[in-house]
């Protein structure tokens, strides 16, 4: 099964692994390289700051366009983490390794399969 681990975090957060930045990239590096190892790594990016988000929503057929996040929230998306694993309770595991889980939250989420 695939879960998508979504890495939250917030200004406060982001300035202690900005603070730290060499630690967390050391445990993040650690954490990649054994998923990699063990075939559980599907994927992942961090995300650019909400700042630099648009949102586009569709009304009456136009597209209005806005910048920044569609939620205003002290938290915001930080990037995501996709594992292949057994269980949910793997993914939760990991996503309980993730520096940012400590910091802000991780979300584990299941990816419903694809339809052929």
């Amino acid at each position: 099964m695939k879960y998508m681990l979504l890495i939250y975090g917030n200004p406060a957060s982001q300035q202690a692994i900005a603070d730290a930045v060499d630690d967390v990239m050391a445990e993040v590096d650690a954490l990649m390289k054994e998923l990699t190892e063990s075939g559980e790594l599907a994927g992942g990016q961090a995300l650019a700051e909400p700042a630099a988000s648009r949102t586009v929503q569709v009304r009456d057929g136009v597209p209005v366009v806005t910048d920044g996040p569609f939620l205003e929230a002290k938290e915001f998306l930080a990037g995501y983490l996709i594992v292949e694993c057994d269980s949910l309770e793997r993914a939760t595991e990991i996503a309980a390794r993730w520096p940012d889980a400590r910091l802000c939250a991780m979300e584990v989420r299941p990816i419903i399969d694809e339809v052929s």
